[in-house]
C-alpha cells in the first residue's frame, strides 16, 4: 500500500459484513506518463528544449484510481497494461505501490503499452500520446459486461458512445459517478451521453456543462444539469467548484485554495476521487466539494498525475501548517473544520515530496493560502 495513507480508512464507520470488498470501480486506459517540468516556455518548432525536471509514472485512468486508493478507498480497476517493460513498470506501481486490485486487469501478449509526453509550464501543459487500441474484450476477462460488485464506479462518459458496464454496475447497486471529455462532434448533446441516466453525479469542467446545457454562466449550468442527475458538480477552475442537489436545489459553492500550480496533470481526476470519498463518507455537500478542491490544490504542486495525487498524510500535514500560520481568515478555516475528525494528530511537514519513480532503477485562490 501506498505510504501516504496511514491506515485511515473514512468508510471506517459505515462498513458492515455484506458491503461489497470492493469500493470503487473503473476502468479505462493506463497510460506510462513521461512528465517534464521547469519549462520557460512551450516548445518552439526547429529548437531543442531542455528540461529542470522529468519523471514517469502511470498515467490516464491509473491518475483516478491512484487517487482513490490513497484516500482509503479499496478500488479494483480492470485495464489492458502491454507485456513491455512500460507495462510491466505500470503494473507493479499499481498493485505493489499503491494496492490497487488489478484482478480484472491483463496483460496483453505483443501489445506495446500507450505512451504520453506530458510538457508543464505557465500553469498549463501540453501532451502528446501514442498508442493502439487493446484488444476488446480483455482475453478471458468477463468485463465489461459483469463489473464486480462496488458501492461506487467512476466512468468517463463519451458522445455516442454506449458502456453496458455502468447500466450493469448501476443495476448491481454501484453510485455511478461520471466526468466527460470534449465533445468531437460539436453537438454537445446530452442525450447522447447514454449514461447519464444511470449517474448519481455528473462532473463536468465549466466549458462542459455549459456547452452542454446552452447556458453562459457555470451555476446555471449546473442548475440546468441537476434536472438530469441527482447530483450535478461544475468545476469551476481558479475559481472552486459549484454543486447543486437536485432532489433538494440545494447548492454549494467552495471557492478554490491559492496556490503555485507546477503540473496540472491529472488535477481533475483528483478532484473526482475526493468528492467519491466524501460522498460515500455521507459528508455534507459543501465538506465534499471543498475537500475535493483541497486534494486537487495539493495534487498541482507536484509533477505527474498518480504521481501528484495526496494521500492522508499529506493532507494532515497541510492542515496542521495552514492552522499554525497566523493571519488565516477564521470562515476559511472553518470551511475545513470538518477535517479535524478525520485525521491523525500530526502529519508530517508540508510540503512534501515524493520520491519520483524513474524506469531502469532498482525497487526500492481564497483565504487559505498555500503556506511556503
Amino acid at each position: 500500500m501506498s505510504t501516504d495513507n496511514p491506515g485511515i480508512d473514512p468508510l471506517l464507520g459505515l462498513r458492515v459484513p455484506e458491503d461489497p470488498a470492493c469500493d470503487v470501480f473503473l476502468t479505462g486506459t493506463v497510460f506510462l506518463d513521461i512528465i517534464f517540468t521547469g519549462l520557460d516556455s512551450a516548445p518552439v518548432r526547429g529548437t531543442e528544449s531542455w528540461a529542470r525536471g522529468m519523471g514517469s509514472s502511470p498515467g490516464g485512468v491509473a491518475n483516478m484510481a491512484t487517487a482513490l486508493a490513497r484516500l482509503g478507498l479499496h478500488t479494483s480497476l480492470a485495464a489492458a497494461f502491454g507485456d513491455d517493460h512500460y507495462g510491466e513498470y505500470c503494473w507493479d506501481a499499481l498493485e505493489q505501490g499503491e494496492g490497487i486490485d488489478l484482478s480484472l486487469s491483463r496483460r496483453i501478449p505483443g501489445w506495446h503499452s500507450p505512451v504520453t509526453v506530458s510538457m508543464a509550464y505557465e500553469g498549463e501543459r501540453t501532451m502528446v500520446s501514442h498508442g493502439h487500441e487493446a484488444p476488446v474484450p480483455l482475453p478471458g476477462c468477463a468485463f465489461p459486461t459483469r463489473p464486480p460488485r462496488a458501492r461506487a464506479a467512476v466512468a468517463s462518459l463519451t458522445p455516442g458512445r454506449s458502456e453496458p458496464w455502468v447500466a450493469a454496475a448501476a443495476r448491481d447497486g454501484a453510485l455511478i459517478f461520471a466526468d466527460v471529455g470534449w465533445d468531437e462532434t460539436g453537438r454537445w448533446d446530452l442525450d447522447a451521453l447514454p449514461g447519464l441516466g444511470h449517474c448519481l453525479a455528473f462532473l463536468p469542467n465549466a466549458e462542459e456543462a455549459m456547452r452542454y446545457t446552452r447556458t453562459d454562466c457555470p451555476r446555471a449550468a449546473a442548475h440546468a444539469l441537476a434536472e438530469r442527475v441527482p447530483l450535478a458538480v461544475v468545476t469551476l477552475g481558479a475559481e472552486g467548484a459549484y454543486a447543486v442537489d437536485g432532489a433538494t436545489g440545494a447548492a454549494a459553492s467552495v471557492p478554490a485554495i491559492a496556490v503555485e500550480a507546477l503540473d496540472p496533470t491529472g488535477a481533475g481526476d483528483v478532484f473526482v476521487a475526493g468528492f467519491v470519498t466524501g460522498t460515500l463518507a455521507d459528508w455534507p455537500l459543501a465538506d465534499r466539494i471543498a475537500f475535493a478542491g483541497l486534494t486537487a490544490a495539493l495534487s498541482v504542486q507536484e509533477f505527474g498525475g498518480s504521481l501528484s495525487a495526496p494521500g492522508w498524510t499529506e493532507i494532515a500535514g497541510w492542515w496542521q501548517q495552514v492552522r499554525g500560520c497566523a493571519g488565516q481568515d477564521p470562515a476559511a478555516l472553518e470551511r475545513y473544520a470538518f477535517l479535524d475528525d478525520l485525521l491523525p494528530a500530526a502529519g508530517r511537514d508540508w510540503p512534501l515530496r515524493r520520491a519520483v519513480p524513474t524506469i531502469g532503477f532498482g525497487r526500492g485562490g481564497e483565504g487559505l493560502p498555500a503556506p511556503r
